[in-house]
């Protein structure tokens, strides 16, 4: 094993302030959808918390979009425009999480400074942040103001509309709050990608495959 440099200062720090983040709106979210069951916190109070902090997050995303957007790190982000070989991977990569993991077999993804995620990964993140958090961002502000947004509202197909689709992104980041730790575990040591995330150091193998942005 060696050493790589793959996570930068400035991605470790708004990685962390994101899922610090998603936590909070997430609590403060079950508390205002379910404040007839839950009395933590003060309804008004849950409201002005949960708002605070899409704001804050909001920000937040925009340092990541930028530092991406302006260092050669977007590389990490590029899509493979070979199918044929993202397909193999993609199947190689499942097989490992659903088989060959359990039978103590190697991952077969290889990371490198411009290739940290494998190929589920790296369709799934684009997703997320490319698509999801967005979405998420928005329609959490139509509702912080559904009159200065009525316009928008309206074009988005009305407030129930908004919700709804603001509550099943709730319930996804919610079940990827768990499902992603469960992924980070699966390093050559449980901790081995928590640990990265704070250092910013990967630990490959000695003879890690060349890196190749594709």
């Amino acid at each position: 094993m060696h050493k790589l440099y793959v996570h930068p200062l400035p991605v470790r720090i708004w990685h962390w302030i994101n899922a610090l983040g998603f936590i909070a709106l997430i609590l403060s979210g079950v508390q205002i959808r379910y404040s007839d069951i839950l009395a933590v916190l003060p309804f008004g109070l849950a409201v002005q918390l949960h708002n605070a902090i899409g704001f804050a997050l909001i920000g937040n995303y925009f340092i990541w979009l930028l530092f991406y957007l302006f260092t050669d790190k977007i590389k990490v982000y590029h899509p493979d425009l070979n199918p044929a070989r993202y397909y193999r991977d993609s199947l190689r990569q499942a097989a490992f999480y659903g088989y060959g993991i359990f039978k103590g077999r190697p991952n077969p993804h290889h990371v490198s400074v411009y290739r940290k995620f494998n190929a589920l990964q790296s369709i799934t993140y684009q997703i997320i942040m490319i698509l999801l958090v967005p979405l998420q961002f928005y329609t959490g502000l139509l509702l912080w103001d559904v009159n200065g947004f009525a316009g928008s509202i309206e074009l988005f197909g009305g407030v129930r509309m908004v919700s709804t689709v603001h509550v099943l992104l709730f319930i996804f980041f919610s079940a990827f709050i768990f499902i992603h730790p469960y992924l980070a575990s699966l390093g050559h040591t449980p901790t081995a990608h928590f640990k990265a995330m704070i250092t910013g150091y990967e630990e490959v193998e000695e003879e890690p495959v060349k890196d190749v942005a594709r």
